[in-house]
């Protein structure tokens, strides 16, 4: 008997403006009692639905329960920034790298391979382009150095054929009324989400298919003979296969510790906002979603709906291993990000900040996921590397596949990394992350 023990749960921070202004349509269930699946799903996040829709089209027949901590979309999979991003965008790098030719164009396959799965769903699903929109997105550059960090990536992107189009400082002001930037590089191949709707779409596109059970953590996963049993607060459910999409979290169920890096990243959401009073002249077109031209710069988002606008910000990563943060740090680095908003738009001084929130990333120290077989029968779709929307979308799906050993063009490719390098012992991992991380905050400067 293999038994693992989860001793800690993850702690989300803040609330989400996007889960707060997103809305569901179904009421919310719990496990309760004794559950026997052929399936479970541990995580309702980008992976663990993901996982789901492609086991749905796989064993149509199959009883398939997702089991999620807390309530969808309150998590992680409801506080990113948004973006599902084709072309390379590695954070822990100084900028956006490029690795080979051969390794280039497989991962930007891969992740339009994502994308196109999401796209899919949400035709099927019919989402809204609120909702899912694919429209490319912008890396912004507000200093000189900025605008040398897109020339390079412009530069390696052409060198592979990737498209991509300058803006100049009239045409970054004409997108977002802001006198802020210097350029930009548009890339068309991204899609834009509104996470928490997404995610909450995507449930309820899954339906019957599957038995979503929220508020429902798992304290203890064990393996009796051929079959897995997880024990919640109210019951368990047991299935002869287990996916995990529970990003970082995979360390509490016994797998790949001590390699995974817990980093936290800040967004504050503006209340709503009518374009009548700052419309083009102030705020620009009624959508828009900028990346910084420097990885640790700050991701700007403006959103618009029945005439009412909002902007999101997002800055400033931490590391923290112990998987939680302080209310109080988040409010401290939401007036940072109430000094930088108003930076770019003066005007929106009189327009307060509505929600400020804390999100949880996963990183690898060599940029590769946690996936694969980890024990008999249980399925790693973990660590996104930063890029949860869409490295999580495609772990979802390749795992699925993995478990059913269904035929894929890209499982074997996926799954032939190596492992997650291990981190230096704490407390030289925390000194030595955080040092890199606010070096590299501070040398972006006004990106930030």
């Amino acid at each position: 008997m293999t038994s693992h023990l989860v001793k800690r749960l993850p702690v989300d921070t803040g609330t989400s403006g996007w889960e707060a202004i997103s809305t569901r349509s179904a009421p919310v269930q719990g496990l309760d009692g004794e559950v026997i699946a052929d399936w479970l799903i541990i995580g309702a996040g980008f992976a663990g639905l993901s996982a789901a829709r492609r086991l749905s089209q796989l064993r149509p027949g199959d009883k398939i329960v997702v089991l999620e901590a807390h309530e969808i979309a309150k998590g992680p999979a409801g506080r990113n920034s948004g973006f599902m991003i084709d072309v390379p965008h590695n954070l822990s790098s100084g900028e956006y790298s490029i690795a080979d030719e051969a390794s280039t164009a497989m991962e930007i396959a891969q992740n339009r391979f994502a994308i196109a799965f999401a796209a899919e769903a949400a035709a099927e699903y019919g989402m809204t382009a609120e909702t899912f929109d694919p429209s490319g997105k912008i890396n912004a550059a507000a200093t000189a150095r900025g605008m040398k960090l897109n020339e390079n990536y412009a530069r390696s992107l052409k060198s592979i054929g990737e498209e991509n189009e300058f803006l100049d400082a009239a045409a970054m002001r004409e997108i977002t009324g802001s006198k802020y930037y210097l350029g930009g590089l548009f890339t068309p191949g991204a899609a834009l989400i509104q996470p928490a709707d997404y995610i909450r779409s995507l449930a309820t596109g899954l339906g019957s298919k599957i038995e979503l059970l929220e508020n429902s953590p798992v304290l203890e996963l064990t393996r009796q003979g051929s079959v897995w049993k997880a024990r919640s607060n109210r019951g368990s459910v047991t299935a002869p296969k287990v996916i995990l999409g529970v990003n970082g979290h995979v360390e509490d169920f016994g797998h790949f510790r001590g390699r995974l890096m817990h980093v936290f990243t800040y967004a504050s959401m503006t209340a709503a906002f009518s374009q009548n009073e700052f419309g083009r002249l102030v705020t620009g077109a009624d959508r828009w979603a900028l990346l910084p031209a420097d990885p640790m710069g700050a991701t700007v988002r403006k959103i618009t709906t029945n005439g009412l606008s909002r902007i999101v910000i997002r800055t400033r990563f931490t590391y923290d291993p112990s998987i939680r943060v302080s209310e109080k740090r988040v409010a401290r680095i939401a007036a940072e990000q109430r000094r930088s908003l108003e930076a770019r738009f003066p005007e929106l001084q009189v327009v307060p900040m509505e929600f400020s929130w804390a999100g949880r990333l996963c990183l690898s120290r060599n940029h590769v996921p946690a996936f694969g077989e980890i024990e008999e029968n249980l399925y790693s779709a973990c660590c996104e590397n930063g890029l949860g929307t869409v490295k999580s979308t495609l772990a979802g799906v390749l795992a699925a596949d993995l478990a059913t050993g269904a035929p894929s063009e890209h499982l074997q490719k996926y799954r032939n990394q190596p492992e997650p390098s291990r981190l230096p012992p704490e407390p030289i991992a925390w000194l030595g992350i955080t040092s890199v991380i606010r070096w590299q905050e501070l040398r972006a400067g006004r990106e930030g």
